[in-house]
């Protein structure tokens, strides 16, 4: 089974994509990237130069948010973990509401 792939892997040197772009989308917009690889095949059968152009347009955009935006690990992040441990109460039968049947 594969393992799953980290977001701030480089897509575009991976030899099991073409590019990452559909990839890279699926990752960024959090749906699955055979949906939208899915599409792109249907559509290019009927349009395949506009689709052509699209695909390399996202191409572009999927290495610009991969430039402009890198992924940060959580270990990594200046920014503290607040966790707080929460209060345990003891509560009488007297306190307690009624439950529906």
């Amino acid at each position: 089974m594969q393992e799953l792939q980290h977001r701030g892997q480089n897509l575009f040197t991976r030899d099991d994509t073409f590019f990452g772009v559909c990839e890279g989308l699926g990752q960024d917009l959090r749906i699955p990237a055979n949906l939208i690889r899915v599409t792109l095949a249907g559509l290019a059968f009927f349009y395949p130069v506009p689709v052509v152009a699209t695909y390399l347009g996202l191409g572009v955009l999927v290495l610009a948010t991969r430039f402009f935006f890198p992924d940060v690990p959580a270990e990594v992040s200046s920014v503290p973990s607040v966790t707080t441990p929460l209060a345990i109460t003891e509560t009488s039968d007297e306190d307690r509401l009624p439950l529906a049947a």
